[in-house]
């Protein structure tokens, strides 16, 4: 051992009405894969330390991968400042749950203490069930951003205003998210996603014309160049809309996260150790999904390996992954890490 540590990990928390294998899958696999490896007497070269990270999905407050963030030191003071439904910030929830939001740099493992991070973790997607293939190789985690968007109109009686002088927000909010659909679609080369998943009306009364809407947009492509061109096109196209309409929109960033690309030197042991166990050469996949590893490689190299889930389904109480794919991924993991001493030896 020394005092350089090879870094295991994935979260422990998921989005609502979920399943049961995203995340937890991966820190299940790197508890077992560390118990083999001390069952067999394997001496390694560094040490290895297995990690379960809180609140990488952002479900209560608008910022994903906080766990990770704060061991690798990207979580800077002003999240701390970023509120839930509730008014709530993350300090006070810290506080709340007797943590001490002041002291959280001291959980930062310090640069050059690590030799890599490596991550088991569900596809979410269906490129490996429908190969037939129980592993996948990562390259790249894409392009991520998440915005908010609020447009404000006037509200009025649902009975007595014409049609022609409304400044209906919903009904502008409507026309946003078909254009925002419309110029995701425009660069779809690039893999370009964009989703709306949640949505406020205001005052939210059947009988009164729509005041303000607010609404979430989460983009995502394959290069960065992708995700802000399809950005920029989405901030031009709103203010025409609000310019036609006679509503105010503005567009606020939440997070935004770059490409981060998996280290060659970590995908070539992943890979060799997935052939070794399984017979047959992997496949190589880009995660559209966002993943602890976005903040982790702010700290070192990472690495990833995906294993099916039955159909592509997750996020989703379907969610499933076979058992005997669970131990094949295990093997694999133990695999990767012997490689990794071996180049470190």
């Amino acid at each position: 051992s020394s005092n350089r540590r090879l870094l295991v990990g994935s979260h422990i928390d998921t989005v609502v009405d979920a399943g049961r294998f995203d995340g937890t899958l991966g820190v299940i696999a790197g508890i077992l894969a560390v118990e083999e490896l001390g069952q067999r007497g394997v001496s390694l070269p560094f040490e290895l330390e297995v990690l379960a990270f809180g609140d990488e999905e952002g479900v209560r407050f608008p910022k994903t991968l906080i766990g990770s963030s704060t061991v690798s030191g990207a979580l800077g003071d002003a999240m701390l400042g970023l509120t839930d439904a509730d008014g709530v910030t993350i300090r006070d929830a810290l506080l709340k749950f007797g943590g001490d939001p002041d002291a959280l740099s001291d959980e930062a493992y310090s640069p050059g203490s690590a030799i890599g991070y490596l991550e088991v973790h569900i596809e979410q997607g269906p490129i490996l069930d429908q190969a037939a293939s129980p592993l996948g190789v990562v390259t790249a985690i894409a392009s991520q951003g998440r915005y908010r968007i609020s447009i404000k109109g006037e509200a009025g009686h649902a009975g007595t205003v014409p049609m022609d002088i409304r400044h209906d927000a919903l009904v502008a909010a409507a026309q946003v998210m078909l254009t925002i659909e419309d110029i995701a679609l425009k660069h779809a080369k690039a893999n370009c996603v964009a989703t709306v998943g949640e949505i406020r009306v205001a005052p939210g009364a059947g009988n009164v014309i729509p005041g303000l809407a607010e609404f979430s947009l989460d983009l995502r492509a394959a290069t960065d160049d992708a995700r802000i061109s399809a950005y920029e096109a989405i901030r031009y196209r709103l203010r025409n809309i609000g310019a036609k309409r006679g509503v105010l929109v503005s567009i606020e960033t939440m997070h935004e996260k770059p490409v981060a690309t998996c280290a060659p030197r970590l995908r070539k042991a992943i890979a060799g150790a997935i052939e070794k166990t399984t017979g047959k050469k992997p496949i190589e996949l880009m995660s559209g999904a966002g993943h602890d590893g976005q903040a982790m490689i702010n700290l070192t190299d990472i690495g990833m390996i995906f294993v099916r889930c039955r159909a592509g389904i997750s996020h989703n109480p379907l969610e499933y992954v076979e058992p005997e794919d669970l131990g094949t991924a295990v093997e694999a993991l133990v695999g990767t890490i012997e490689m990794i001493a071996r180049d470190q030896a």
